[in-house]
């Protein structure tokens, strides 16, 4: 009888700790590497459609994790690899917040951290991500409130620190609940024009069967992990087609945490007027 009472009160406590379960299909499409005007806006005289282009179609709203040094002055991206359709990366990055789209913190190098804390030290490595916010800050108005690691590399005092300055770290580790964690497409696997590692039969197939995978375990809300491609833009009206029909729903990163990663704070249990702990 001890017993059964001590399990129930475990039960009640665990579910007051949980966060709520939210009934909706959600996805949270988010982009790297950026801003990068040619593969935002496409490629003229239209060659390619442009990714906003591609998002707006499909009524789906995005989260871009930027990197601060293009948020520069007169800086369109980088010359020995990307084209410049005379747009620069801070006129394209006011034009994906009008579109509704939202930006958030790749550092402003994008320099891996470990190996930047090993050689500069962690005080570099937070300042780096400070300098990415405030030029993500002078464009948006608004502070950063999620940092994704460059290539999801991130020493565990830097992770610490950062979560201490009010970040919220968007990760692949399992540390993170399943709901919570990135799922990794693979993209920069196809870029270039003769991928070699790819998943096959494609990109948009691959996807799915991660989520296809996700589902089966009872989770239906991802936070889906791409990068600033051409051949991701290319492939993603095959996706979103595909989500779509199985009523999914697109929404940015921040109003996805809304719903499906708040975290109530512990209860104690002498916070439970009248109750006792059965012995």
């Amino acid at each position: 009888m001890l017993l059964t009472g001590r399990i129930a009160l475990l039960t009640l406590l665990s579910l007051a700790v949980l966060p709520a379960f939210c009934q909706e299909r959600l996805i949270a499409l988010t982009f790297d590497d950026g801003p990068r005007p040619y593969v935002l806006l496409g490629t003229k005289p239209h060659v390619a459609l442009g990714l906003l282009d591609v998002l707006d179609q499909y009524n789906a709203k995005g989260t871009f994790f930027v990197t601060g040094w293009r948020l520069t002055p007169n800086t369109w991206g980088e010359p020995r690899s990307e084209k410049n359709i005379g747009v620069t990366c801070i006129e394209v990055a006011r034009q994906v917040l009008r579109r509704g789209h939202e930006i958030e913190d790749h550092t402003f190098s994008h320099l891996e951290m470990r190996t930047a804390e090993r050689t500069r030290g962690e005080e570099w490595v937070l300042s780096d991500v400070e300098r990415g916010a405030r030029a993500i800050q002078a464009v948006s108005g608004v502070h950063p409130k999620y940092v994704r690691p460059p290539d999801w590399v991130l020493p565990s005092d830097v992770r610490r620190d950062l979560q201490r300055r009010g970040y919220r770290i968007l990760t692949i580790s399992n540390d993170n609940p399943l709901a919570l964690r990135d799922v990794n497409s693979l993209d920069y696997l196809c870029a270039g024009a003769n991928p070699r590692s790819c998943p096959l039969p494609s990109l948009a197939a691959s996807v799915l069967r991660q989520i296809d995978q996700r589902e089966k375990r009872g989770v239906y809300t991802h936070i889906l992990a791409f990068h600033e491609l051409s051949t991701t833009t290319a492939m993603l009206p095959e996706l979103l087609k595909s989500l779509k029909a199985r009523g999914y729903r697109f929404v940015t990163l921040d109003e996805y945490m809304k719903r499906v990663g708040p975290i109530p704070p512990l209860v104690h249990i002498n916070m439970l007027p009248g109750l006792r702990l059965p012995v």
